[in-house]
């Protein structure tokens, strides 16, 4: 079986393919529309954490930033698991966004590591961290849909992305500026934006990599 998915995953990295901004926006925003109260909820609750947890961080209580670091990945893993139902046309339930922290380890090391490593790129001339920041678009979705381990996901990714990375960084930055937006909306724009930019990147990864029926079930 491992086999297989290794045999897989080879034949998914020599795969040529375009990169379809456009197309994977307006799926993105087909997708959040099939469960708009559900995302708008979800991403409700995941910024009220932050909330209180940077709240707890001003008054001197550290471990908001701990609580923070802990939680972000399968958190935002939960926003990948709802789209990736939503393109096998399952029906989904609202507990469907805390499915993340089902596979917790691999996701927080996913976060705590593509994080880190932005982290120390940025430091380097700068130029290291925005290359990873894209080229880890993809690794927890690798993670939820395909269930790899928390590198073989970040470097699946980075290999995947490298060959079309400029198309990437284009699709990375069209979504910051969304988000840009919906900040200065006083804020409430994110409770659209924000899921909405996690629908894109779950349409991008199902016609890249393909979101299979035969895959391990979300």
């Amino acid at each position: 079986m491992e086999s297989q998915g290794s045999q897989a995953i080879d034949a998914l990295l020599q795969k040529e393919y375009s990169v379809k901004i456009g197309d994977y926006l307006t799926r993105g925003w087909e997708l959040f529309k099939r469960n708009i109260g559900g995302f708008i909820a979800f991403t409700l609750i995941v910024i009220v954490i932050q909330l209180i947890l940077s709240v707890l961080n001003r008054k001197g209580v550290q471990v908001g930033s701990l609580i923070s670091l802990i939680i972000a990945g399968p958190l935002s893993a939960g926003f990948l698991i709802v789209a990736f139902k939503l393109i096998r046309n399952r029906v989904t339930n609202f507990e469907d966004f805390f499915r993340g922290f089902s596979n917790f380890l691999p996701l927080f090391l996913v976060y705590l590591l593509t994080n880190i490593l932005v982290g120390i790129g940025m430091i380097f001339l700068i130029i290291p961290g925005i290359y990873l920041a894209v080229a880890y678009l993809f690794s927890m979705a690798f993670v939820v849909e395909r269930r790899l381990n928390f590198w073989d996901a970040m470097e699946t990714s980075r290999k995947l992305i490298t060959k079309r990375w400029f198309s990437f960084f284009g699709l990375v930055l069209l979504l910051g500026l969304i988000n840009l937006v919906g900040a200065l909306l006083l804020g409430l724009g994110l409770l659209v934006t924000i899921p909405v930019s996690f629908c894109t990147i779950a349409a991008a990864y199902d016609d890249i990599v393909g979101v299979s029926a035969s895959s391990v079930d979300l």
